[in-house]
């Protein structure tokens, strides 16, 4: 026993400690890499804190097998902190080694959290995929995600028998904290579960992590749209529920499920926003409502031999043609800011700029700004 390898070690730990955990898959992904690396061979009473340093270097130069792309600091973090406490068990328990080396070791440096917002445009394309989309489940789950910040695991995990459509609560009996919660549907939320068709019991949606994984990346794929996660909903919804300007942070805690408040910390910057929003507005409330209107809004080129032809994307026929690009412009100015203040003097809904769903090239389009100056 005292002469055992890592690897050895790690196939104790796998078989006595990660197989009671919840991400018993991931952390089995984990023990096989270290099993296989520089240290699986060493003795464990004999691995040194050169040894840990050494793997955490080597580590970061790597590159994941799969994506093509470096391997990230924190994927070093979790195998760090799984092998801290297999010495930590090794050490009291199994008297393997009579030291913690990777406690004494630097982790690598937390890059900054992730602040991918969705677009208005991409939420509409994404709905619109999903809602013409042959799994109908497609169009629930994006909706659930964005209106109650459940992670992935959780929406997939949902029961007919936990959801009370009267009281627009879906009850989670187990989720990656280890604690129950209680999550409020909005009416999105739930139309959408119901338009799915109630049954009395079982899962909701037949979708695994893996086949939505493959579905929302196709979907991305022929959408056009990079570098947006699934769990970036997550991030959308809650950042959401701080905007409302309703809820404190630990009521919207008690919505994502977040155990520690420090995790929320990143979204008190949308709390300034509404401090900036308040400050302006007490001055003019009606002057604040027509400057957040007069914003630039994305407009197409269009060039015949003769004729420049601008037209605003978020708005239905308002184009303006001219001999050049400048005139043209200019002439879509005028027309934007008539636009806008008619909408404002008629209380007609005003559409946000980038919400348009036409696919146009980047070099075709140009920002129509309704202040700028002759």
């Amino acid at each position: 026993m005292t002469t055992k390898t890592l690897r050895e070690a790690l196939d104790h730990y796998r078989e006595k400690v990660s197989i009671l955990k919840k991400g018993y898959k991931q952390e089995c992904y984990r023990i096989q890499q270290l099993g296989n690396s520089i240290l699986g061979e060493k003795i464990v009473r004999e691995i040194t804190t050169v040894d840990i340093a050494t793997y955490r270097d080597e580590r970061l130069q790597q590159t994941n097998s799969k994506t093509g792309q470096q391997i990230s600091p924190a994927t070093v973090r979790l195998e760090m902190s799984l092998l801290s406490n297999l010495f930590e068990l090794g050490r009291i328990e199994w008297g393997i080694c009579d030291d913690n080396p990777v406690l004494k070791v630097r982790k690598p440096k937390m890059p900054p959290g992730r602040e991918r917002r969705l677009t208005s445009r991409e939420e509409r394309l994404i709905l619109r995929y999903a809602h013409n989309y042959g799994n109908s489940e497609l169009y629930a789950i994006v909706v659930v995600a964005l209106e109650t910040a459940m992670r992935q695991g959780e929406i997939l995990n949902l029961t007919w028998e936990h959801i009370n459509l009267k009281t627009r609560i879906a009850h989670l009996p187990d989720t990656k904290n280890g604690t129950r919660r209680d999550v409020p549907l909005s009416i999105k939320a739930r139309d959408a579960l119901i338009q799915l068709g109630i049954v009395g019991n079982g899962r909701v949606f037949s979708y695994t992590n893996a086949g939505l994984k493959t579905t929302w990346r196709v979907m991305l794929l022929r959408l056009g749209i990079e570098d947006l996660h699934f769990h970036d909903l997550r991030h959308e919804a809650i950042s959401r529920l701080f905007e409302l300007g309703t809820l404190d942070m630990m009521e919207v805690a008690a919505i994502s499920g977040h155990k520690s408040l420090s995790m929320l910390k990143r979204y008190t910057h949308l709390k300034a926003q509404r401090l900036v929003k308040k400050l302006e507005g007490g001055k003019s409330r009606g002057r604040q409502v027509v400057i957040n209107h007069l914003v630039p809004y994305p407009a197409s080129v269009a060039r015949t031999s003769n004729i420049v032809t601008i037209r605003l994307l978020d708005f239905e026929g308002l184009t303006a043609s001219a001999a050049t690009k400048e005139s043209a412009i200019t002439l879509a100015q005028d027309q934007l800011l008539r636009r806008l203040m008619t909408s404002i003097r008629d209380a007609e809904t005003i559409p946000q700029p980038d919400q348009y769903l036409d696919i146009v090239h980047e070099t075709d389009i140009v920002m129509i700004d309704p202040l700028a100056a002759a």
